[in-house]
């Protein structure tokens, strides 16, 4: 169990470095993303204003309006590229409480897991032996619900089964969910 548990301990931190790595991955990345949109936009606006002073000293009312949209595509690419960084920004101020929640989940995962894993490792049996006869526990419990089944009821509705087993009566005497008690004869 303690091997379990330190497996499980163990487990835990690495999945909790590993959301912060990624967080921190994505974080970088949209960064540099959010930078190479800028530099785009600025090499965008360059390109368009140079067509449009050369084409000032021939033209003056057509450079004026090619001026006038270089400028306006201009505000829009900042609004777009501040927009995209108020997304990152919001991104990065998300990811540490997306790696806290992870982090304080993964004790109960780890401990649900152990539960899980050391239960299914224990193989029951049970037998009762009596006088040369001998009772195995799985046959008792199918006919509590065979019984329970008969008198109307469902094999869903069954909570739990508390066995009473007197060989001296050759009975094993039962309660299902705490409140319906009967009787089986061996």
């Amino acid at each position: 169990m303690k091997k379990t548990t330190k497996a499980a301990g163990t487990t835990a931190k690495k999945a909790a470095e590993t959301v912060k790595e990624t967080a921190a991955k994505t974080v970088k990345e949209t960064a540099k993303a959010a930078e190479t949109v800028k530099e785009t936009v600025k090499a965008a606006a360059e390109t368009a204003k140079k067509p449009a002073e050369k084409k000032t000293e021939k033209k003056a009312p057509a450079a004026k309006k090619a001026d006038e949209t270089v400028k306006a595509a201009e505000k829009e690419v900042k609004a777009a590229a501040v927009k995209a960084e108020e997304k990152v920004k919001e991104a990065v101020k998300k990811a540490p409480e997306a790696v806290k929640k992870a982090v304080e989940k993964a004790p109960e995962v780890v401990k649900t897991a152990a539960v899980k894993a050391a239960s299914r490792t224990v193989k029951e049996t049970v037998f009762l032996q009596y006088l040369g006869k001998e009772i195995d526990k799985e046959v008792l419990i199918e006919q509590v619900k065979t019984n329970w089944k008969e008198s109307g009821n469902k094999v869903s509705d069954i909570k739990s089964i508390t066995l009473y087993m007197k060989p001296e009566e050759n009975a094993v005497y039962y309660v299902v969910n705490d409140d319906i008690a009967g009787k089986i004869d061996i």
